[in-house]
């Protein structure tokens, strides 16, 4: 079960990374197509080399935490936040890349589909979306199927492409026919087309380091269970990437940036069908039940790998959250126990992407493996630096004595070596990748990468300094004299009288009806109105010629605590409960406002008095079911407790009478 869940990434990636191979080796036209084995060959020992990289990282550190943690652990706090915003960058790009590229597969099955290719990526986003904060069992056959007939139908369609190449019968792809319009090149361009050929090869490595981040949902032993899987998925993406490209070479796929440039194809009428798609209608027939198989499987397998992205992102958000770089929002589950606030905003942002780019996956892949070949660098030199420091904890004169000891040193030397070699690789690769791609687009990533990083250490600075400055100490002083309370009052009505009547419930030391005046007429009709009632505690009207409320209230507070000392003041707001939306537009929410900012005046605290509108009922009467997770919680829904008559007191008690 674990490698459909870990591993749908990085198996999915195999359907569109020779095609992005290929498709830039074209733009140089046919004799081009000759360096893509020799690409291809590299791709693969680069994918050895990482997971057998990824293997050490594992064994190392278990805990889940990935290239995060061994760059934080081991390089410091700024490679630390670094890898970690390269990551949620790779995640968001992940969504964006695999949706389209499923849709992709879907518009060559169904062509005339092409038409609502960015509305149907946003719908298949909020699908995961939904599906994800209902809650899904990770170990599900759902995500197992799907990866399981992925690799099962692509791996017989190599099979049988390569033996009816054997006995003479080779594929022939649909665009085989088509010449291709090439761009004149100098001998230096000529090498930049080979490299980024290479970069957009390297796309076949994304998804490598998901199974590193989740060591902890593997069963014991964790370790030799991940690094099993690990192996499993390196092996199988290398022979799903080299089949394909070579079936791709036999069949004569020409598959180009801009379909125009094919010669003899009409752009303007047709859909050029995906690399996937015109391989498996040479192979078995366009319109067969195996090429509907293969698009569907393919299509669905990409969404899967989108939907890793919802796991990993949520899960690295909440780390961050936990170690103070991202908002405390992020480590907060919902009431199906995922971390839904991770979820929406990673949503959000994978379809404003897809919105921008078109959801075309050609734009979008050039954005594409830069935060991936990123936490790869920093990952592997960080573990560089984790067998390093074990080699001089561990002297070759202990390892002579103490057989474990020689056992810990043989494999930190063996680590050393391993992961050296995976940092220069890596970092070789980075450097390749960004030369390549930084003016298709890539540039954009890095401005990301470092403002993410930026905003993480802020965030860390800004909870460091406010956890110092509510640091409970000896200092702390308690003792404050009196307690007055204040009820604001606009219009003496019945919600004033039930703020009132609460004050007075409370049994403060002084109780006082503030007003505050902005005409005089105003305040005269009140005070006898006041007067009439005999309101059971004094009015106070203080003027306020500028209309203002808040100020002179405040200032009312500050001469009283001169006057009586260190007072605690409660400020009574009443406030209305409403039902329809529309509502809030029609009442001026003056006393919210009044309410943040008399918070600002030192020892006030403020205390809102609902007063509950006949339409308010409506949010009672709209819950005729019980709330989700309520019965899990231990709380069973009885109508007759949910819906709690409000009753008014129908008089106010002098204060005699208290």
């Amino acid at each position: 079960m674990a490698l459909p869940i870990f591993a749908s990434d990085a198996l999915s990636s195999v359907a569109y990374a020779p095609q992005e191979l290929l498709m830039i080796l074209l733009t140089g036209g046919l004799a081009f197509l000759a360096f893509s084995p020799w690409i291809a060959l590299a791709v693969v020992v680069l994918l050895i080399v990482v997971v057998v990289s990824y293997r050490q990282l594992i064994k190392a550190y278990p805990s889940g935490g990935g290239d995060y943690e061994v760059a934080r652990k081991n390089l410091g706090e700024v490679p630390g936040v670094v890898v970690a915003s390269a990551l949620l960058v790779d995640y968001v790009l992940t969504v964006a890349v695999s949706v389209s590229s499923g849709v992709d597969n879907i518009i060559s099955a169904l062509p005339f589909l092409n038409g609502v290719r960015v509305e149907l990526a946003v719908a298949c986003v909020i699908l995961i979306v939904v599906v994800n904060l209902r809650g899904v069992r990770e170990a599900s056959l759902v995500f197992a199927i799907p990866t399981y007939v992925f690799i099962a139908s692509v791996g017989v369609m190599i099979v049988v492409g390569l033996f009816e190449t054997a006995i003479g019968n080779p594929p022939v792809a649909s665009s085989a026919q088509y010449a291709v319009q090439a761009e004149d090149l100098t001998q230096a361009a000529v090498i930049l087309l080979v490299l980024r050929a290479f970069s957009s090869g390297c796309s076949a490595l994304t998804g490598v380091e998901a199974v590193s981040n989740g060591v902890p949902a593997f069963r014991r032993p964790k370790v030799r269970n991940a690094q099993t899987t690990l192996s499993l998925m390196g092996g199988i993406a290398i022979l799903l990437f080299a089949g394909l490209t070579a079936l791709a070479l036999i069949s004569g796929v020409h598959y180009a940036e801009n379909p125009c440039n094919l010669v003899g194809f009409d752009c303007t009428a047709l859909v050029q069908p995906s690399l996937m798609a015109q391989v498996a209608a040479a192979t078995f027939g366009m319109g067969s039940i195996p090429f509907y198989v293969i698009q569907a499987a393919t299509a669905l397998v990409l969404l899967l790998a989108a939907n890793t992205a919802f796991n990993g992102f949520p899960l690295l958000g909440s780390v961050l959250a936990r170690d103070g770089y991202a908002p405390k929002a992020l480590n907060t589950r919902g009431d199906r126990l995922v971390y839904s606030n991770g979820m929406i905003i990673l949503g959000i942002v994978a379809m404003g992407v897809i919105v921008v780019y078109q959801a075309n996956l050609t734009t979008l892949i050039q954005l594409y493996i830069i935060g991936v070949f990123v936490s790869f660098s920093l990952g592997q030199i960080g573990m560089v630096r984790h067998w390093r420091r074990m080699l001089r904890e561990t002297t070759r004169v202990e390892a002579q004595r103490d057989p474990k000891a020689a056992a810990e040193r043989a494999s930190a030397v063996k680590g050393l070596i391993i992961n050296t070699l995976g940092a220069t690789m890596t970092v070789f690769v980075l450097v390749i990748v960004t030369i390549t791609k930084f003016t298709h687009g890539a540039y954009l990533v890095f401005l990301a990468i470092p403002i993410l990083a930026t905003l993480m250490i802020g965030v860390n600075r800004y909870y460091r300094d406010v956890e110092h400055e509510i640091e409970m100490t000896d200092n702390v002083h308690f003792g404050s004299a009196g307690d007055v309370a204040l009820i604001l009052v606009n219009r003496l009505q019945k919600p004033v009288a039930k703020a009132i009547d609460y004050a007075l419930a409370a049994k403060h030391d002084k109780t006082l009806a503030i007003h505050v005046a902005v005409t005089k007429e105003e305040a005269k009709s009140l005070q006898e109105e006041w007067e009439h009632h005999r309101m059971p505690i004094p009015l106070v009207i203080i003027e306020s010629p500028f209309r203002t409320y808040a100020g002179p209230i405040a200032e009312f507070i500050k001469q009283y605590r001169a006057k009586h000392g260190s007072t605690v003041v409660t400020v009574y707001l009443p406030q209305y409960i409403v039902g329809h939306w529309w509502e809030s537009l029609l009442h001026n929410r003056r006393a919210s406002r009044i309410g943040q900012q008399l918070m600002l005046v030192h020892g006030v605290t403020i205390t809102l008095v609902p007063w509950l509108l006949d339409s308010s009922e409506l949010i009672y009467g709209r819950r005729s079911r019980p709330l989700p997770g309520q019965e899990r919680a231990g709380r069973p829904f009885d109508p007759a407790i949910e819906k709690v008559p409000v009753v008014e007191r129908s008089s106010l008690e002098r204060p005699d009478d208290l």
